[in-house]
């Protein structure tokens, strides 16, 4: 049996009993077994060689267009970047992965055309391992939906089977492993899950000796994201394209099931400098001003960084040699606690400082 299968059998079984605290035990169990075989799907994938699916991230930040065949992934990548991706009106015209650069406000964005995702592509259908494999990697998701066409639930879905947490973050608690004494279960809160179930759920990822801290109400599917280890916590933003061809009933439609998404028709540039804000907004890039030894500040051409760069990373962002031969570094602004004020690499910028990295000579 393939594990595509053991996982569908196990889906079929956790929807065929019905949830209560006499079942938490077994369906706990089941999750997480079916949690482990979508891990072995993934591990699985590392797309084969010369398929496009292996991207050397660039520029400041990396963003993943991501939606069924056919939404018009191509067609918005061509309208915001010099990239040529190969347009059709049939579905899985991208094979491989395209990438493209947008240049907005001082940052250099990397956008990813990826194929496009089916039902069933976390367990490989459609060569979705490949694609989710390089979703995972990405510092946004855009989910793009076809206004006419709309069905996010799809892809969403998709994502969610594939480890991916879009706009999420992880839950609040701890696994501290301890070589005996068993499972103790310690919780700030009051939980419904009891503690049996959550040991049973800990020993089928093989924590037979741990303390496990909750410090927020939890559910089995919380527990398991925990245990695992190895979800993906990535921003994402919705965007309804193809509005100039939809009619009134189903551009409605679009916006109850895609609230506060974003409205474009890249064919006549409707929406898309709104679509550039956003982008840059979500990735929460700040601005810092290099100020080289003994001269001026360059207050015209900032660094772009995300926020919570440190300079280690900004020395590594200049040239390796910065990092190699760093001794300490200047910065006022924001970040400081005086101007001028002396710090390591492990500082944390702001947006507005002004940065003196000093190096060996």
């Amino acid at each position: 049996m393939s594990l595509s299968e053991k996982i569908a059998d196990i889906e079929a079984e956790i929807a065929s009993t019905k949830y209560n605290k006499a079942t938490q035990h077994h369906i706990g169990k089941l999750k997480a077994k079916m949690a482990q075989l979508r891990e072995q799907v993934i591990a699985a994938s590392s797309g084969p060689k010369g398929s496009g699916y292996s991207v050397r991230k660039a520029g400041d930040a990396t963003v993943a267009l991501v939606g069924l065949p056919s939404v018009g992934k191509s067609t918005l990548l061509n309208s915001l970047t010099a990239a040529e991706s190969e347009i059709a009106a049939y579905a899985f015209t991208t094979l491989d992965v395209i990438p493209g650069v947008l240049k907005h406000r001082d940052a250099i964005i990397q956008l990813l055309d990826l194929p496009g995702l089916i039902e069933g592509a976390a367990r490989g259908a459609g060569r979705g391992r490949e694609v989710l494999s390089v979703i995972r990697a990405a510092d946004l998701v855009l989910h793009i939906v076809d206004a006419c066409e709309s069905a996010p639930h799809v892809i969403l879905k998709e994502l969610e089977d594939a480890g991916l947490r879009l706009d999420g973050r992880p839950p609040n608690g701890s696994i501290a492993r301890m070589g005996q004494g068993g499972i103790e279960v310690i919780s700030t809160v009051e939980q419904d899950l009891e503690d049996e179930a959550i040991k049973v759920v800990a020993r089928e990822y093989g924590v037979v000796n741990a303390q496990i801290v909750l410090r927020e109400y939890i559910d089995l599917d919380d527990l398991i994201d925990l245990l695992a280890g190895s979800r993906v916590y990535v921003p994402s933003l919705t965007v309804l394209t193809k509005v100039d061809l939809a009619s009134k009933k189903q551009l409605a439609r679009a916006r109850e099931l895609c609230p506060g998404a974003i409205e474009i028709a890249p064919p006549t540039g409707e929406g898309l400098d709104d679509l550039c804000d956003a982008i840059y907004a979500r990735l929460d890039f700040i601005s810092v001003f290099m100020k080289p030894q003994g001269q001026a500040a360059d207050m015209e051409e900032p660094l772009v960084v995300r926020r919570g760069t440190n300079i280690a990373e900004i020395c590594q962002a200049l040239h390796r040699d910065f990092r190699r031969k760093f001794r300490y570094a200047l910065v006022t602004g924001p970040s400081a606690k005086f101007p001028g004020q002396t710090v390591g690499l492990g500082h944390r910028v702001a947006d507005g400082d002004v940065v003196s990295i000093i190096t060996h000579r």
